[in-house]
């Protein structure tokens, strides 16, 4: 590599070790690779952010998050909670299961890990702790589960990696998801049981609860919205783009009319508040494919494979080593910056492996979702610590347990590609 190329990684690492917000780190990394005779220019720069964003694909991202924020604005986490309680919440440990439940079912609905968790956390976890689970057991269950939004689609981590490689189809990464958002979820639930064992609470079981019918017959407008979103991909109906467009449709409609838990009055504040989620995401993406193509266009990711494979042609060590720097990456970055920078670079190596694009990209956002609850970066974590008041260094011991059971999953997710592949193989 060159030492302009040098340079920019130089600097970009400098300044995210210092605190530098990543659209800083990366702009002025590229910035520093031109004025040192790279291969782009101020102009170039300038050009390709407003190209990165000029793209129908990319509309898909907002649109989930507005569909997300006006069904998590309608209260529909609580409906999602009443059916997975009903399916549950008679088991040992029931309700925190319940929990991990309504965070996946919430997850097929926002396709966000941070939105999963502040819509169920915030009134799951106060309710928990009343009946005699211990806070930061619950805290710590309900934000790892949180993660599981960026699995189950519609997953916009997924989609970026699909629009990031250009390679896979954004269908067959949203199906590739299922698979491992469902184990992932299920070991959540076998670690709340565990945990449920051996620190038992005693549950009123005389307060009546819905039934599964009754729940599902409540729920069951909010319940089909993956089902209208993942039917319409994968019949041909509409691409993902314009399934994100009739999500925003559909969640107006069941919020508006058919729940009637918003009201016309609250959509401007609706409105804003996704603008206020999508606007620094979208101008770090922008950012960030302009660092990805100033390092295509110096040929860094060639360059990477070559010598990581020049070391070691060991599948398995180039796996692992893959993994360790994912998992590394996902408590320094946010997740859709994380993908956009480091999938371009990071797919040539997995391909001189021999590894299937869509189990890699899986691989990778299952990393990467790790990195919602673990320091320092963790969003899931700092919003729990802001939701319930737990110090962040108690929420540390807290994930202690998930974490260790969402890497148990993910040595399954690595060793088995057919988790990953099985389903988009079906399409």
């Amino acid at each position: 590599m060159t030492a302009a190329v040098g340079i920019l990684f130089l600097v970009f690492f400098c300044l995210l070790a210092i605190g530098v917000p990543v659209l800083g780190s990366i702009g002025l990394g590229v910035i520093a690779n031109g004025l040192a005779g790279g291969a782009v220019s101020l102009a170039y720069i300038g050009r390709n952010m407003v190209q990165a964003l000029d793209s129908f694909t990319i509309l898909a991202v907002p649109l989930f998050i507005l569909a997300g924020e006006i069904m998590g604005q309608g209260g529909i986490s609580k409906k999602l909670f009443n059916f997975a309680n009903a399916c549950l919440g008679r088991f040992t440990g029931g309700v925190p299961m319940a929990t991990v439940l309504t965070c996946m079912l919430f997850g097929a609905i926002s396709g966000s890990g941070q939105a999963t968790f502040a819509a169920v956390g915030s009134i799951m976890i106060p309710a928990m702790e009343e009946q005699g689970y211990d806070k930061n057991f619950v805290t710590g269950v309900t934000a790892s589960s949180g993660g599981l939004g960026v699995l189950i689609p519609p997953s916009l981590p997924m989609v970026m990696f699909a629009i990031t490689v250009g390679s896979v189809s954004i269908g067959s990464m949203l199906t590739a998801g299922i698979i491992p958002g469902v184990l992932c979820g299920i070991a959540l639930m076998v670690y709340c049981y565990i945990y449920c064992k051996r620190h038992p609470v005693k549950i009123d079981h005389t307060e009546k609860t819905m039934g599964i019918f009754e729940s599902l017959k409540d729920g069951f407008w909010a319940l089909l919205t993956p089902v209208v979103i993942l039917g319409g991909i994968y019949s041909g109906l509409f691409t993902a783009t314009e399934a994100a467009a009739v999500a925003c449709v559909y969640a107006l409609i069941v919020s508006l009319f058919i729940y009637r838990t918003v009201t016309f009055k609250q959509l401007p504040g609706i409105l804003l508040r996704a603008a206020g989620l999508n606007a620094p995401i979208l101008i770090i993406v922008a950012a960030a494919t302009v660092l990805g193509r100033a390092l295509a266009i110096q040929n860094v990711p060639e360059a990477l494979a070559a010598t990581i494979l020049s070391v070691t042609s060991n599948k398995w060590m180039i796996m692992l080593l893959l993994n360790i720097l994912l998992l590394i990456v996902g408590m320094l970055m946010e997740t859709l910056s994380a993908i956009t920078i480091l999938a371009p670079i990071l797919m040539p190596v997995a391909a001189g492996i021999g590894i299937d694009p869509i189990h890699f990209g899986v691989i990778m956002v299952a990393n990467l979702a790790i990195g919602f609850v673990t320091p320092p970066v963790g969003t899931n974590l700092y919003t729990a610590a802001s939701i319930t008041g737990i110090p962040v260094k108690n929420l540390c011991k807290a994930i202690v347990g998930p974490v260790i059971a969402l890497l148990v999953v993910q040595v399954f997710l690595v060793l088995i590609q057919q988790l990953s592949t099985f389903l988009p193989s079906l399409l």
